[in-house]
């Protein structure tokens, strides 16, 4: 090889002196990306409708305060639903079929803890002022968001309370160890700052009733469920048999009786094994008695979980038959039953197994077997002039009278927290419409601002927030770029040993750090919205994304936009759409 083969090649490149943006490549389009924020599954389960993608995407950032707010845009109590809830949302969360669902719930409770810890005051004040007045009977769940709402879209709200301590269920059904006082206390407290005043040990009758209706343009009904169900046997009212909501609020009032021996326990819902655990902690041993089978019950699976690890006993397919006293000690009969196929919530349809019986002597029985209205007042009509019935309440708004509006357990298929709170928010702005539009406008407005198809109603939505802008289309798994994330494992919730916490009404879940929750709320895919990823900037070989201040606004200049679709294929939450050119 001579020199000169040996000599390196001269390398030559190419350069213009002349812009190149007369050659407008968007011309060539035939399909138009945009940017279109859509609507998440859990926020559509969510009965409060949160916007939980934009609260997990806050919370990521470190954003409390703004993430705390948010919720209290569609939800005034994130410190009860925090602890309390069934979260249905958890059960839709797109992240689910990847590695497992986020503890949303966890981080509305962390989020609600870190408000009070650190003192934050909500901006979200009075819209404007009507002549309007409400009166709102019943300090329930139900009751109080109605109120939250109402005085936050201007009205003057009086809330009437016949107990001495507002809260309902919240107050005097859910146990300490569950929801502590204090968190409840700090989100009713809320409520004086909006204006709303509260009025215990005001008992509401039939004639109270009417004069309420005088003095206020619409009463909201919120009384909630106040009474178990009878069993319908004999001997239920011997000595030694109780409510056991009635339970249940004694020891909340204070009282702490010492129950040793067996306590048996009618039922298999929520209210059955809180009975259960705080017999348990009152130094004695449950035991559930529920017809049906352990998954056929209504209970949240974990709560019922951590009632057997402290010790209390299940018995299943057990329907009770009778009650006697027998030396000072309850024989209590039960009929044992089996299953024959599923009814129509596909739970197992039970039938009598023969004439099986089993007898369990106890010191005392409780039935908590479910629970009604205690007046039949409280119940809303079913037909009536002027009656317009909605998916979580119902109201009565004869012309020329005063308007009755009802919500919570009387008006709702499932009996909780979240959904009383929904028919709060929901009879509020039925009333808000109905004052400012007229009735017959009423479904029409609740459908514009229902969270993707309903029913769950957005706040924001309504009075005109950036919200309103996200399309009603779900995001679906499919949909979501799941080469952007990682599989990471859940939070694990810490709590109290079994050994702690069978021995005190001490809260059973243990706070959270901030970095923990930082990890977990980073876990959400944030499905629907932009996050400012900026996977559309980078991957655009037009470079027609534009970004304004901090990577805020971005728009697409449509004159070098080819229409590729890169950018929407490489969105990991589907927030963009591609469309035919237009």
């Amino acid at each position: 090889m001579n020199r000169e083969q040996g000599r390196a090649e001269a390398l030559f490149m190419p350069r213009s002196f002349t812009t190149t943006e007369s050659n407008l490549t968007g011309s060539w389009r035939y399909m138009r990306p945009r940017f279109e924020e859509k609507t998440a599954p859990c926020s559509t389960a969510c009965p409060a409708g949160e916007d939980i993608p934009r609260i997990e995407m806050l919370t990521t950032q470190g954003a409390f305060r703004e993430a705390w707010e948010t919720i209290l845009m569609e939800n005034p109590f994130p410190a009860v639903c925090g602890r309390v809830c069934f979260h249905p949302c958890e059960g839709s969360c797109n992240r689910r079929g990847f590695d497992s669902a986020v503890a949303i719930h966890t981080m509305e409770r962390f989020l609600a803890d870190s408000a009070l810890r650190n003192g934050f005051r909500s901006d979200l004040g009075k819209l404007q002022s009507w002549k309007e007045r409400i009166a709102v009977v019943g300090a329930g769940p139900a009751g109080l968001a109605a109120a939250s709402f109402l005085a936050r879209l201007g009205y003057v709200v009086h809330v009437f309370e016949s107990l001495p301590e507002p809260g309902g269920i919240l107050r005097w059904g859910i146990p300490a160890y569950r929801l502590p006082p204090s968190a409840l206390q700090h989100e009713i407290a809320r409520l004086a700052g909006l204006g709303v005043e509260i009025r215990t040990d005001c008992r509401i009758d039939p004639s109270g009733l009417e004069a309420l209706e005088r003095d206020y343009d619409a009463v909201f009904l919120g009384c909630g469920f106040g009474k178990d169900r009878p069993l319908g046997i004999p001997g239920e009212r011997e000595e030694g048999v109780e409510d056991g909501l009635a339970f249940l609020s004694r020891i909340r009032g204070g009282a702490s009786p010492r129950l040793e021996g067996v306590s048996v326990v009618v039922g298999g819902g929520n209210s059955a094994v809180d009975v259960a655990r705080t017999v348990v902690r009152l130094g004695g041993r449950a035991v559930i008695a529920y017809r049906r089978r352990r998954q056929d019950m209504p209970a949240f699976d974990e709560e019922l979980q951590m009632a057997l690890e402290e010790g209390i006993e299940l018995q299943e397919l057990l329907a009770p038959a009778g009650i006697e006293r027998r030396d000072g000690k309850l024989a209590v009969t039960f009929r044992r039953m089996k299953i024959s196929g599923e009814d129509a919530d596909g739970r197992g349809r039970i039938v009598p197994d023969g004439e099986a019986k089993l007898e369990i002597e106890a010191d005392r029985l409780f039935t908590a077997a479910g629970a009604g209205v205690a007046e039949d007042w409280h119940r809303p009509p079913q037909e009536e002039t002027g009656l317009i019935k909605l998916s979580h309440s119902i109201l009565v708004a004869p012309e020329g009278r005063p308007v009755r509006a009802y919500g919570g357990d009387a008006t709702n298929d499932v009996q909780m927290v979240v959904t009383a709170v929904a028919s709060g928010k929901q009879a509020a702005l039925a009333l808000d419409v109905l004052f400012r539009e007229g009735p017959a406008a009423i479904r029409e407005r609740l459908a514009a601002c229902a969270v993707g198809p309903g029913p769950s109603l957005s706040m924001e939505i309504y009075t005109g927030g950036p919200r309103k802008l996200r399309t009603r289309h779900v995001v679906l798994p499919e949909e979501i770029n799941t080469d952007y994330f990682a599989f990471e494992p859940r939070i694990t919730q810490p709590r109290l040993l079994v050994e702690e916490r069978s021995r005190s009404f001490s809260e059973i879940d243990l706070k959270i750090s901030a970095g923990l929750a930082i990890r977990e709320a980073g876990r959400c895919f944030n499905c629907g919205i932009c996050n400012g990823c900026d996977n559309c900037y980078l991957f655009c070989p037009d470079v027609s994304i534009a970004r304004g201040h901090e990577g805020e606004d971005r728009r697409i200049n449509y004159d070098y936009c080819k229409g590729c679709g890169l950018c929407v294929v490489e969105c990991p939450r589907n927030a963009m759409t591609l469309e035919g050119k237009s």
